[in-house]
């Protein structure tokens, strides 16, 4: 096992990298200050992880309930929240219960959320059991729900107590998600950190292969860098909404197919492409750039181009995106491989241009 730690000051919290860490009681004990502990997963992961990590809460001491919510990205809804409300309070859980969310972003999301609201907040742990959730979402206390008019557009920053990310539960991950997972990790690399973009590049191949020690790395140096920008910068103030570069096309994608229709990891690649070719048109970036990074998600099994919706479509769910700022969207575009930069006010020809030239 190896442990990094976000460094927030009384809000920091580790995360332990290894595999076979469901298991560990040791692990649990330190957050289970309350004695009591409800478990919200999902239906598919249910059946694979409750057991496991419910026996080792009980060894650890816990009195534990187990909430199991249905699976994709539209169970991030108010009526979700109020489910896993209801059953903590149905369990007579207090303010010194601990929430453990054991998934993958969407569970990661909801529990989180419901975390930060219930009777004014409670502890919880991220236990993420996708490639998605243990480089990107797990980390840095982002937690949200849907609305009908954007994506995460109600919800709270609240740090988890640790993050647990046991890599043996990658085995059990469809290739699908896999890939969808490697879209956050291109975009740690692409964003921020160009040889890290140079390694994915020699090793993508081994990760789609699930080799152990090719995921751990990548895991590790996601979350180094993750864990960086949330320290600088933990209410995405400026450096951190560089860590949504494909973001903004990608979750406008992803509410105009309907949500659950593609994976978040799939729309965040066609976004990063999209956002790839709005940098060269502003010169940015070279054409050659554009290339290189169509090909490193092509290879880790990624769509480049997005789905057949209408440029002022995508125009007007851009509108509503989080980082847009006084009336005018923000974007997140590329200087260069490994750095990255967030502009408004960008002339919304370019923009269609963009759009036009990267779907379908």
């Amino acid at each position: 096992m190896e442990s990094l730690r976000v460094a927030l000051g009384e809000r920091s919290y580790p995360i332990h990298i290894g595999a076979g860490l469901l298991d560990a009681a040791d692990l649990y004990r330190p957050h289970l200050a309350g004695g009591s502990a409800a478990i919200v997963t999902s239906r598919s992961i249910a059946p694979l992880y409750i057991p496991r990590v419910r026996k080792a809460l009980e060894t650890a001491g816990a009195k534990v309930a187990e909430i199991v919510m249905e699976d994709g990205e539209q169970a991030k809804s108010w009526e979700q929240v109020d489910e896993i409300c209801g059953a903590l309070l149905r369990a007579r859980f207090g303010r010194d219960a601990l929430l453990v969310a054991l998934g993958g972003g969407v569970i990661g999301d909801l529990a989180g959320f419901s975390a930060a609201v219930y009777q004014r907040g409670i502890d919880f742990l991220q236990i993420p059991t996708t490639l998605l959730a243990q480089v990107d979402s797990s980390v840095g206390g982002k937690t949200a729900i849907n609305h009908a008019l954007g994506k995460n557009m109600v919800g709270a920053f609240h740090q988890p107590l640790a993050v647990i990310a046991d890599i043996a539960t990658l085995d059990t991950l469809p290739d699908r998600e896999l890939s969808a997972g490697l879209a956050e990790v291109v975009k740690y690399g692409l964003a921020l950190d160009a040889p890290f973009v140079a390694w994915l590049e020699k090793n993508v191949e081994k990760l789609r292969g699930r080799e152990r020690g090719a995921l751990e790395y990548a895991v590790r140096r996601c979350c180094e860098l993750k864990a960086r920008v949330v320290e600088a910068d933990e209410r995405e103030a400026g450096e951190r909404a560089l860590l949504n570069l494909g973001h903004t096309f990608g979750h406008a994608i992803e509410g105009g197919v309907g949500y659950g229709q593609w994976l978040h990891g799939e729309a965040v690649s066609a976004g990063m492409v999209l956002a790839g070719e709005l940098s060269r048109r502003l010169g940015l970036i070279s054409a050659a750039d554009v290339a290189r990074m169509r090909k490193l998600l092509e290879r880790a099994g990624l769509p480049i181009a997005g789905p057949k919706l209408r440029p002022e479509d995508m125009m007007d769910l851009m509108a509503v995106d989080k980082k847009a700022a006084q009336g005018k969207v923000r974007f997140v575009l590329l200087t260069s491989i490994g750095s990255a930069t967030l502009r408004a006010g960008i002339d919304a020809s370019l923009v269609r241009e963009a759009i036009v030239s990267a779907m379908q």
